[in-house]
C-alpha cells in the first residue's frame, strides 16, 4: 500500500512506515493510502473470537502495513498488553436498550488517544531502525507535538526513553484540566520536554506546523543536533490507522452481544475536535463496516456543524470558546482535509486549504457538499447541556461519564434514528474532576463551585465524586497517583513558531 498526499505536491507516494515517520508531506499536505481495502461481513464477525491485538494486527495486515505478518503481531502484542485495565482494551458497554458505549480509555493515560499512541511509537522506531540500518539516514526523530489536552500525555508516554526519538509536548496554559497538566508536567523519561503556551489549542497547533515548515529550523536541527522533525498529531496517519481498527473490532463486539443484527447497520456519534476519530469510522464504514450514519458531535466550538449543515468553513469571526470538554476546543480541524481528498480530489483541497490559510474561510461545491451531507449528520451541546448530561445519565442508568461522552451522548440522542447507535467515549470521568462536580452539583459551568469545593485540587475532587456517585469506576490507579509525583516541568512559552523554537532550542541545550 501506497500513500498519497491530499495535497498533491508529493509524488514520493511513500509506504505506511514512510508516511508514518515522515508524519506530514511537504507542503503541508497529509498522507492517505491510495486505495480503501475490503472485508467481507464474515471477516468482521469472526473478530469477535479474537484478542484485542489480533483483531487491529488483521486491519493492519489489510491496509498493506510494509512490516511482515509476524512482526506486525509482536508489536500489537506489546501496544495492546498488560498496560491496559481492561484486557478487552476497547469494550463496547450497553448503557440502556439500543444505545452503546464504546470505552476507549483503559490505557495507561485514560484516554482514546493511548488507543493510537500505545502502537504508533513501536511502529515508528521499527521504520526508523530499518532506515537507520540501510543506510538511508543516519539522523534520530524529534517529535512536536500540539495538544489540547489528552494526546499530549498519550504521545509522551508512548514515546518516553524509546530508541531514536525524542518528544516535546505544547499545550495551551491554562487550557486544559488540573488533573491533564499534571499527567503532563510529571511525566518520566529522559527524552521529553513539556511546555505550556500562551494562547488556545489552534495557537499551539499552528506555531508547530510553523516551525515543521521552517526549513531553516529543520537544517539547524540537523546540522548541530542529528535530528529531523516528525509529528504525533492526528495529522500523522500512524495515528488514523489504529483508530480504524477500534470501529472494526466494535461491530464484531456489538453483533455478538446481541446489541445489532449481522449485517445490519449500527450508527456512530463521535466527540468531534480534530476530525480523526470520526473520520476513523468512516474509514471503517468504507472498508465495509456495517456503519450508517457518522454523527458528528461538537461542543461550543461548533465550527464542524456549521459546516456539515452549510458547506462552508468559516472561523474568520468566529470566537474561540472554553469549554468542560478541552480536547474539543478546536477551530481547525486538520483530519476534515483528508475527507475533503476522498471527496473531491487534491486539487480542490489544494484551493480550500489556500483560502483557509488566506481568509480564515472557504466554501465546498455542491457536488461535494451534497456527499458530506450523505456521510455526516451534525449537532452540537452547550457548556450546560453537557454537565446537565452527565448528571442526567448517572442517575437514570448509573453510568458516569466525562464531559466529552456526554456531549457524544447528548447529540446521539437528539439525532438518534431507527438503528442502535454507538456512543465513543474518549476520556475516563477522573480527568475531568471538576467539571464532573459541577455536573453531580447542578452549578452552571460559568459558575465557581460551591465554596468548601472551590480550593480543592483536581486530585481531591476525584475523591468527592466518589461520594457523590457511588458504583462509579474507581480513580484508575495512574491518575489517583499522580499526588506521589513532583512536577518536572513549568516553562510557559508565547505562541509562534519563534516561541516554538526557541522552546525546543533551550531543552535540547539542557
Amino acid at each position: 500500500m501506497r500513500y498519497m498526499d491530499t495535497r498533491a505536491l508529493d509524488d514520493s507516494r511513500p509506504a505506511f512506515s514512510r508516511a508514518v515517520v515522515k508524519g506530514i508531506a511537504p507542503g503541508g499536505g497529509l498522507f492517505v493510502p491510495e486505495a480503501i481495502p475490503s472485508f467481507s461481513l464474515d471477516e468482521v464477525l469472526e473478530l469477535s473470537g479474537m484478542p484485542y491485538w489480533q483483531r487491529a494486527a488483521r486491519v493492519f495486515e489489510r491496509f498493506g502495513v510494509d512490516v511482515p505478518e509476524d512482526r506486525i503481531g509482536e508489536l500489537m502484542r506489546a501496544a495492546y498488553g498488560t498496560q491496559w485495565d481492561d484486557e478487552r482494551i476497547a469494550p463496547v458497554v450497553e448503557v440502556t436498550a439500543g444505545t452503546h458505549v464504546l470505552e476507549l480509555w483503559h490505557g495507561p493515560t485514560s484516554a482514546f488517544k493511548d488507543m493510537a499512541l500505545q502502537c504508533m511509537p513501536l511502529f515508528f522506531s521499527e521504520a526508523v531502525d530499518a532506515m537507520q540500518s540501510s543506510g538511508e539516514i543516519a539522523d534520530d526523530f524529534l517529535i512536536l507535538v500540539a495538544t489540547s489536552g489528552d494526546t499530549g500525555k498519550a504521545a509522551l508516554e508512548g514515546f518516553a526513553d524509546r530508541a531514536h526519538t525524542a518528544i516535546v509536548v505544547f499545550y495551551p496554559d491554562g487550557g486544559v484540566s488540573d488533573i491533564q497538566r499534571l499527567q503532563m508536567v510529571t511525566q518520566r523519561g529522559e527524552n521529553v520536554g513539556v511546555f505550556g503556551v500562551r494562547g488556545n489549542f489552534d495557537d499551539c497547533q499552528t506555531a508547530v506546523k510553523a516551525a515543521f515548515n521552517d526549513e531553516a529550523f529543520a537544517a539547524e536541527l540537523h546540522e548541530r543536533h542529528g535530528l529531523r522533525l516528525s509529528s504525533a498529531n492526528s495529522i500523522n496517519w500512524g495515528r488514523l490507522l489504529p483508530q480504524i481498527a477500534y470501529y472494526v473490532s466494535a461491530y464484531a463486539d456489538m453483533v455478538a452481544a446481541g446489541g445489532v443484527k449481522p449485517g445490519s447497520p449500527m450508527d456512530v456519534c463521535v466527540p468531534t475536535g480534530n476530525f480523526g476519530n470520526i473520520l476513523g469510522a468512516y474509514y471503517a464504514k468504507r472498508a465495509g463496516v456495517p456503519i450508517g450514519r457518522l454523527l458528528c458531535a461538537s461542543n461550543e466550538n461548533n465550527v464542524l456543524t456549521d459546516f456539515i449543515a452549510t458547506g462552508t468553513y468559516d472561523i474568520s469571526g468566529r470566537e474561540f470558546v472554553t469549554t468542560p470538554s478541552p480536547s474539543m476546543d478546536i477551530l481547525i480541524s486538520s483530519n476534515l482535509e483528508r475527507l475533503l481528498y476522498h471527496l473531491a480530489g487534491p486539487e480542490a483541497v489544494r484551493g480550500w486549504m489556500a483560502e483557509l490559510a488566506a481568509n480564515r474561510t472557504f466554501t465546498v461545491d455542491r457536488e461535494t457538499f451534497a456527499a458530506v451531507r450523505g456521510l455526516l449528520v451534525a449537532d452540537w451541546a452547550s457548556n450546560d447541556e453537557s454537565l446537565a448530561t452527565i448528571d442526567r445519565v448517572y442517575r437514570e442508568h448509573g453510568y458516569l461519564m466525562d464531559p466529552h461522552t456526554a456531549v457524544a451522548w447528548e447529540v446521539a440522542e437528539r439525532l438518534r434514528g431507527l438503528d442502535p447507535v454507538l456512543v465513543v467515549s474518549t476520556a475516563h470521568w477522573a480527568k475531568f474532576g471538576a467539571d464532573v462536580l459541577k455536573a453531580l452539583t447542578h452549578t452552571p459551568y460559568g459558575q465557581p463551585l460551591p465554596p468548601e469545593m472551590r480550593d480543592m485540587s483536581g486530585l481531591e475532587m476525584l475523591g468527592l465524586v466518589g461520594t457523590l456517585a457511588p458504583g462509579a469506576a474507581k480513580v484508575p490507579d495512574p491518575l489517583a497517583d499522580l499526588s506521589r509525583l513532583s512536577p518536572r516541568f513549568g516553562g510557559v512559552v508565547e505562541a509562534g513558531k519563534h516561541g516554538v523554537e526557541d522552546a525546543v532550542r533551550d531543552w535540547l541545550a539542557g
